[in-house]
């Protein structure tokens, strides 16, 4: 499926550089409309970033979001800044479909996996973002992309084999609000090295062309929010080259 994303600093709809908060780009379109926009062009998953709460814990944007959630009948999923249970529970309570974590899977990968125990593996997204280098190792950041990691995707990965964890999106950094292209080889490389995880992919995406090739590696969706907010393609016209019509 194709999944609109919206991102979120301040009540309105941005856009960074490369994960930069240095190189924002605002957009007219509010996130209320937005919202509405995809619902109506047929979404069934559309994914909120707080990327104000993301940064700075103490500033996330519930009420924005419970207003999001409970304008639409349209499954949505949430990420940033999201640090405890607490915020679990919150989100979920106020009817967010699932909650995505980002940088706490990664440093207490233990405490993740007794989320998904405690509220299943349906209602927990793991959103491993990914700098690969010049070896072709996927290093992971933290902290909204601002903090260097020192631990490979795939030694994560193995750590939630023992977990019934299902969902996981993946952004390659570099291509991340860069229109210049998904990286299909990377989808490709872990949909068959971990096909039982249900992949999201996400950074970069361009053109329909960059969506009918994420689509041949299997992945269960593409995250798609640059191109949609300028207009590149619409909604409508991504689903069906995702579905190859």
């Amino acid at each position: 499926m194709i999944i609109p994303s919206i991102d979120l600093i301040g009540g309105q709809t941005v856009r960074l550089f490369k994960g930069d908060y240095e190189k924002i780009n605002y957009y007219e379109q509010s996130p209320l409309a937005l919202v509405r926009s995809y619902s109506k062009a047929g979404a069934d998953l559309i994914h909120l970033v707080d990327l104000q709460g993301a940064k700075e814990i103490t500033r996330r944007q519930l009420p924005l979001i419970q207003k999001l959630v409970s304008s639409t009948d349209v499954h949505i999923q949430v990420g940033g800044g999201i640090r405890s249970e607490e915020d679990v529970r919150e989100l979920l309570e106020v009817g967010v479909e699932r909650v995505v974590i980002g940088s706490l899977a990664i440093k207490e990968p233990e405490k993740v996996m007794e989320w998904v125990k405690r509220y299943g593996s349906e209602k927990i997204v793991l959103a491993l973002d990914v700098n690969i280098d010049e070896k072709g190792v996927k290093w992971l950041p933290t902290q909204a992309w601002q903090q260097d990691g020192q631990l490979p995707l795939e030694a994560l990965l193995d750590q939630y084999l023992s977990v019934q964890i299902k969902h996981i999106l993946c952004t390659d950094i570099s291509r991340d609000g860069t229109l210049s292209g998904s990286n299909d080889q990377l989808y490709s490389e872990l949909q068959q090295n971990y096909p039982h995880f249900t992949w999201q992919a996400s950074g970069g995406i361009g053109s329909l062309g960059d969506i009918a090739k994420i689509a041949a590696t299997g992945v269960s969706g593409i995250i798609v929010g640059k191109a949609l907010l300028d207009g590149i393609f619409t909604f409508r016209e991504a689903q069906s080259c995702w579905l190859g019509e």
